[in-house]
Formats: C-alpha cells, structure tokens, sequence
C-alpha cells in the first residue's frame, strides 16, 4: 500500500479496506508507512496512529509495534488502556520487551511494568539488570529445553504444548540439573525413533557464551559460524538465556553506526540523523574538531620554524599538499583495513608483528611506486634534480610512516581497551602531516643548498 492510499482510507475513515490492505503487508512496512504518515501530515496525529493499531489483528499489531520507531511506541501506550497494553506485551517476546522498556522514560517504562504480569516482570528486571553491552542485556529466556533423559516422544510432547510462546524451536538445548549438556535440531527429533533417548542424539558439542560476554564478541560469533540462535550460561555452566540471529543483527548494525561514527571524528548518537537536533549534531562533533583543530597547529609551528628556508626555495611550499594528503590517505587505507579486520575477528592482538611487517612490505611497494612517479613528474616540470630527490625521499619515509601508524594505533587502542575506531582517518591525518612535515624539512636541509 502506498502513502496516499492509505492517507485517503484514514481520511474517509474506511477501516474495513484499511484492516484488508494492511493485513497483507509485514509489520515492517506497516511500521515504516505510518512513520512516514507521521512525518509528512501534521494531521495524522495521536488519535489516527491509535485507531490503526487498534484496526489490525492482535498478533500483527503486536510485531508491527516491535519495529516503530521509540517515539511512535511511546505515543501509543500513553494512548491505549492498560488492559490493551498488557494484550501488547502478553505477544511480545522478552527480549523485544525489554528493547523497548530501554529506549523509554522512566513514567512509561513504570506503565509498562505495571501492565506486565509478575513473572514476565520479573524476568524483565533480571535482564535490565545485565551491563548494557553484555551478551545477558540481548539475550531472550524463552526457548525450549530438554532433559537429557527425556524420550523422543516426550520432547516432541513438550514442544508442542510451549513451542508458540518460545521465540524459537529450531534448536533446543538439553540440560541436566539445568546445566547445559548439549543440544539437539527439531529435524533430528523428528526423524528419529519415538523411543530413543534425548541423550542419543544430542550434539555434545555445542558452543556457549558467559552472561558477562561482550556483546560485539558475540555477534563475531554469529559472523564466523552462522549461528541461528546461541545459548548463554552463568558461571555454573547453567543456561539462563539464548540469543537468536534478529538480535545480533541489530548489534551488528550499532556497532557499525557507532564506527562509522568515530571514524568520522563524531561522538555516537542514539537518535536517527533526521531526529536529532542540529545543537546535539553540533554538540557530538564540536570536540573532535576543537581537538583536530589544535593539533593541526603543530604542522603550522613545524612550518614557521623552517620559515628561512622556505623563504630561500619557495618551490618547497608547493610539494606540502601532496605529501600530507598521499601521508593522511595511505594511513586511512592502513588504519580502514586493521580496524574492518579486527571486527571480523580476523586480527588480533597477537598478530601485531604479522600486520606491522605486511603492512611494511605493501608500503615499500607503494612507497617507491609513488615516489617513482612523482621524481619523473618534478624532472619534467620544474628541472630540478635535487629537490625531485627531496620530495621522493620524503614521499618514501612518509608512506612508510604513515601505513605503519595507520595498522599499529588501532591494534595499540584495542590493547588498552579503547575503541580502535578513535585511530581513524581524522586523528591519523593530523599526525601524519605534522611528522611528514618534519620529515620533508629536514630532508631537505641536509640536501639543499640554502645559503
């Protein structure tokens, strides 16, 4: 359905061919149309968005209110009853429950909790009481386990009787004394005979991880083995939740915004582009750039020092713009593909000699690519051999320098526990041209003749 179609059955208030047309739709685009609504007709207000929700079947608008944006859920629990809030939730897993609850303010999520019945309340606190980037803070509690001594028969009766309320059945864990021993796919329990044991055909062999996990490192995980769900253990080796792929998703998703966000010498923001304000975009941007500004001041320090020798060969000048962009881009290039493979898990920590010494030979390799091109391009423009052989030399040391500053200070950063997306193109580039500019002068001092 398009905008306007619905634009025009809301107006007329044809709810019958409105419930028809959205029905057929997935709660997603149902989700982004009445965003779109919202944004684009100051008349579609609070009442419009209520009467919608309320049109379509319990189930769907339950998903559909699982992928609003924050300010849409909130308008609609402050306008439907408590007893329609509760319907809400009662559909909702817990982990979407709790996504929720976190985005809230404290009146809302005080309703939210009210509405919810004891049991589901409390499991809700003991997931809002995990640290904020855990694996426990992603985590779901509904899905099925089996005892290990169970029959076929058996854990296909228990599937049956739980198996809606859980967020999957693909998978079910086996435990004994609810510590995780294994785990088991719906296919295997299906084809397999009624009698046999759970046990039998379990897959001893199966991956966890603690409560206390990294989130980031989990979604890794995912990456790496294809995972559809992952269960996660206390310290007793007990299974207190699993995370599914929908989840890590969304993980992996923030986790890039956020290192996009750095790369960019931008402090991460919770809000879309379009919602947050232009003060808060200027609030979030303002330090980098007040930190990147001063620094940049060494190369103007670095400059004014040489300042007799410039004012002796001025041609010198000219050759600073290159040296400093080729020194910031080669670093970009270096620090981009150390930070990409870290989080893919493919770097680590203890490679920090196999990524300084690869990244030594691709900048010798460029280094005298470059420099090569270049000594032919000063011979045939300004005729002059020395400074052709300043510059190039430069050129060598800076693209060295500068790939191998862009592949230690991510690695550097993460070995200290800081974000190695902080070591990105910006920072980089400011330091690249101070030392690329020190380099370049003092090159030149011991090969020209200034007096």
């Amino acid at each position: 359905m398009e905008k306007y179609e619905a634009a025009v059955l809301i107006k007329h208030r044809a709810f019958v061919q409105l419930k028809n047309a959205l029905t057929g739709m997935l709660p997603a685009d149902i989700a982004q149309l009445l965003g779109e609504l919202i944004e684009e007709q100051d008349e579609f207000k609070e009442k419009e968005l209520t009467l919608i929700f309320r049109v379509l079947p319990k189930e769907l608008a339950a998903e559909t209110f699982t992928y609003m944006d924050s300010d849409m859920q909130m308008i609609l629990i402050n306008a439907i009853s408590d007893r329609e809030l509760k319907a809400v939730l009662d559909e909702l897993f817990l982990d979407d429950t709790v996504d929720i609850i976190e985005e809230m303010p404290a009146n809302v999520v005080s309703r939210i909790l009210k509405a919810a019945d004891p049991a589901k309340r409390k499991q809700i606190n003991e997931l809002l009481s995990y640290a904020e980037d855990s694996a426990g803070s992603i985590m779901t509690t509904e899905f099925v386990y089996l005892d290990r001594d169970d029959t076929v028969k058996e854990a296909l009766e228990r599937i049956q009787r739980v198996g809606l309320v859980k967020e999957t059945v693909y998978t079910c864990y086996v435990t004994d004394c609810r510590k995780l021993v294994g785990s088991v796919s719906l296919l295997n329990i299906v084809v397999s005979d009624e009698d046999k044991l759970i046990e039998d055909i379990m897959d001893t062999s199966v991956m966890s991880v603690s409560a206390s996990e990294d989130r980031e490192t989990v979604a890794n995980l995912f990456t790496k083995h294809g995972f559809a769900a992952l269960p996660v253990v206390d310290k007793e080796n007990r299974i207190v939740g699993i995370i599914t792929f929908d989840d890590i998703m969304d993980v992996i998703r923030e986790e890039n915004a956020e290192d996009i966000s750095m790369m960019s010498a931008v402090v991460p923001g919770e809000e879309s582009y379009l919602k947050t304000s232009s003060w808060q975009h200027a609030k979030s941007r303002i330090v980098w750039l007040l930190v990147l500004m001063l620094s940049a001041t060494i190369t103007g320090t670095i400059t004014n020092h040489f300042e007799a020798q410039i004012a002796a060969i001025p041609l010198l000048v000219s050759f600073m713009p290159m040296l400093t962009g080729t020194g910031g881009n080669c670093g970009s290039q270096s620090s981009a593909m150390v930070i990409q493979g870290m989080a893919r898990d493919e770097i680590r920590p203890e490679d920090f000699f196999k990524v300084f010494f690869k990244e030594l030979r691709i900048s010798l390799i460029c280094s005298v690519i470059l420099s090569a091109v270049n000594f032919l391009r000063i011979i045939l423009m300004y005729h002059n051999v020395k400074i052709a052989i300043v510059v190039s030399l430069t050129l060598i040391g800076t693209v060295v320098m500068s790939k191998l500053l862009g592949c230690m200070l991510p690695m550097l950063a993460k070995k200290i526990h800081l974000d190695p997306a902080v070591m990105s193109a910006p920072l980089l580039t400011t330091l690249v041209d101070s030392c690329s500019t020190l380099l370049y002068f003092n090159i030149a001092l011991r090969l020209l003749d200034f007096s």
